[in-house]
């Protein structure tokens, strides 16, 4: 079968019936439930569904580095769309992630974000981009959830770009260890610009989180370049010696 006919038969159908239902469930769950934490379970069943679905599997290693019940930030390499939907069906644990603050105006889409506790974040206002990476610390402290950040900040296609230092500055500020993830093979599933969804397999590595205890906001740049150098090494990515050097990894 064709891919342009397996993603107008099987695909879209499927992504469309479970984003409907799981949908449904999170929008009345969130009338009730106000800690987000069933809009979080609702989600990851979507996840799920879309990706079994669209016939992406994943393997996924390192989840014993996670401890049961332990917040973080959990940082990861940006490759397409579906990088949420592969975050939330492998990692067990409860996390909000940050949407593009425009996103938060969609209809139904923004309501539910809303609801469940994700967080809106400015690219282009560094002011108010501080004040979501504050409200992110806080959330990590008094809801004792987790948070996950893209630091690319945006997909990418091809090199591993330069991390953002928002996720150090959330982690040092909620004072949380960092969990770094990298995802590989989610390029060849759904490469950037492209519309349809290739069935295969995305490799989720979970590996040794970076501790922040010990840490100030005058570390964040270095605390982002060891980011950095964990997940390029958990992809594959080549390292340069005087970043490894300088970072003491």
């Amino acid at each position: 079968m064709g891919l342009l006919l397996r993603n107008l038969l099987i695909s879209f159908p499927g992504i469309l019936v479970v984003t409907i239902v799981t949908g449904t469930a999170s929008l009345i769950a969130s009338l009730f439930a106000k800690t987000g934490r069933t809009q979080h379970r609702c989600s990851r069943l979507w996840a799920r569904g879309l990706l079994a679905v669209s016939g992406v599997k994943l393997q996924v290693e390192g989840r014993d580095r996670i401890p049961p019940g332990g917040t973080f930030v959990f940082v990861a390499n940006h490759r397409t769309y579906l990088d949420a939907a592969i975050m939330l069906a492998s990692i067990d644990t409860q996390f909000r992630f940050f949407a593009k603050a425009s996103v938060f105006w969609w209809p139904i889409i923004g309501f539910h974000l809303r609801r469940s506790g994700h967080m809106p974040v400015h690219y282009t206002n560094p002011q108010k981009s501080l004040k979501s990476m504050s409200a992110a610390a806080r959330v990590i402290q008094q809801r004792n959830v987790s948070v996950l950040v893209f630091p690319e900040a945006e997909r990418t296609e091809g090199d591993l770009q330069p991390f953002k230092d928002g996720a150090a500055y959330v982690a040092i500020k909620a004072g949380v260890p960092v969990m770094p993830v990298g995802l590989v093979g989610n390029r060849e599933v759904m490469p950037v610009g492209a519309a349809l969804i290739r069935p295969g397999t995305v490799k989720i590595q979970i590996g040794q989180a970076i501790p922040t205890l010990d840490l100030t906001l005058r570390d964040r740049t270095r605390l982002t370049q060891m980011m950095w150098v964990r997940i390029a090494e958990l992809i594959g990515w080549p390292v340069p010696e005087d970043l490894r050097q300088t970072v003491g990894i």
